[in-house]
């Protein structure tokens, strides 16, 4: 495989831009080797600067659940740049867009658009301090909610495979008001609510994890934060940048069957271009400005261009629900195939897989938290997943992330992956 043009990319992004990449997990340094440099996507497919295609497991992160570049899709969007590509003013789309999401989620009274993931989880945040009067929250290990000040403690994902611990520019201030306890651990959180008794506001969590690997929530798990929250005033906060809209038509919301106060939303509501938004229930959605005194602001909140390219993805999933079984059954027939290669080439290993959401973890014990995805043979998944680049598969540049499947997939696309998996171990054990 030809990539030199990715490789003096590399070499000449690296003059101008931090790292060489705008979003350190594209950098490759967990997996090592020079980063791809993309020029286009279609369908279930990526293409690299030097012509490589490659079957996409990443789906931008999520968004790309119909597939790259989709024709309904695309068309909105160029009928949309005629009219112009940002007012900052308000739109009739953007209250159709709203109105189209309320009739999805459940729990969702009022919602305000912002411009990304991080942006929506920072506000979400805010909200519930300011409707609580409260200052302190619990996150999880290894949940990733954004690179806000708040959040860059144990926040998996990137900083896990930075190795970074602690974050230079996060005050000892803000870090003591984030309380955090391991993924599935309903004890842990009920000590850390004795210990700091009517201090917490909010409790956030990614209720199906994505960014230490996919890692489900036990039985139990999430109803039992649900009632610790009604218990202890505390505003439940469901991140769904990743599982929004993906794995089913209300989210995990619908899918788990418990309901959150808050839920953050991100690009898929976007239909990948950055987009974000935060909503829930209406008593405490009032508090945000100018309802209420909780200021939240964005220039570009509920651009034309995103907002037409969401509503036409939400749109094409609500009126075809079948799509979520769809890609079900083929993450299904994937976990499959490869469990029975994995188990003929005899390496310790671990597929997590929720919906359309699955991970491979070369481990002996199950992966349940951020503890025992750190324990697994990492170092084994970064040269598995170098020899499935070589086969042209592209995956997650990281141990520490979810692999995300579009419906533009066919059969043939999973056999190549389930055998390419087989040949890639084989290969390097």
């Amino acid at each position: 495989m030809n990539i030199n043009k990715s490789v003096a990319l590399f070499s000449r992004a690296q003059q101008s831009i931090p790292g060489g990449v705008n979003s350190p997990v594209r950098a490759f340094k967990s997996v090592g080797g020079t980063p791809l440099f993309m020029q286009k996507a279609k369908g279930a497919y990526l293409y690299d600067a030097d012509g490589n295609q490659y079957i996409d497991y990443i789906a931008s992160w999520g968004p790309m659940i119909l597939g790259h570049a989709h024709d309904e899709v695309i068309k909105a969007i160029q009928q949309q740049t005629f009219h112009s590509t940002s007012y900052g003013a308000p739109t009739e789309l953007e209250i159709e867009m709203a109105e189209l999401i309320i009739s999805m989620c459940p729990n969702v009274d009022l919602i305000r658009m912002v411009s990304s993931g991080t942006e929506a989880c920072m506000s979400a945040l805010r909200v519930a301090r300011g409707y609580t009067g409260k200052n302190k929250f619990i996150k999880f290990e290894g949940c990733y909610h954004g690179h806000a000040d708040a959040f860059l403690v144990k926040a998996g994902s990137g900083l896990a495979t930075f190795n970074i611990q602690t974050v230079p520019g996060v005050t000892a201030g803000v870090a003591n008001d984030t309380l955090t306890c391991a993924y599935n651990d309903l004890e842990a959180v009920k000590k850390l609510i004795a210990d700091n008794k009517n201090e917490i506001a909010a409790i956030i969590l990614e209720p199906v994890a994505g960014n230490m690997g996919c890692i489900l929530p036990k039985e139990g798990f999430v109803e039992g934060l649900r009632t610790i929250c009604d218990e202890e005033n505390i505003v439940l906060i469901f991140d769904e940048v990743m599982t929004g809209f993906r794995l089913s038509v209300g989210g995990a919301q619908q899918t788990l069957n418990v309901d959150a106060d808050l839920v953050t939303y991100g690009k898929v509501i976007g239909g990948g271009l950055p987009v974000g938004a935060f909503g829930g229930k209406r008593k405490i959605m009032e508090c945000v400005a100018p309802l209420g005194n909780v200021y939240q602001a964005g220039t570009l909140s509920g651009n034309p261009i995103a907002m037409i390219a969401g509503y036409t993805t939400l749109n094409i999933l609500k009126n075809n629900p079948n799509i979520y079984q769809e890609l079900a059954d083929k993450t299904t027939y994937l976990k499959d195939g490869l469990h029975k290669v994995l188990s003929e080439v005899g390496v310790d290993y671990v597929i997590n897989q929720f919906g359309s959401m699955i991970s491979i973890h070369f481990s002996k014990q199950p992966v349940t938290d951020f503890a025992t995805a750190a324990a697994a043979n990492n170092q084994l998944f970064n040269k598995y997943f170098h020899a499935m680049l070589q086969r042209g598969i592209y995956l997650p540049p990281s141990a520490f992330e979810s692999w995300f499947l579009n419906n533009a997939l066919t059969k043939e696309d999973l056999d190549k992956t389930i055998n390419a998996t087989k040949e890639s171990l084989e290969e390097v054990l």
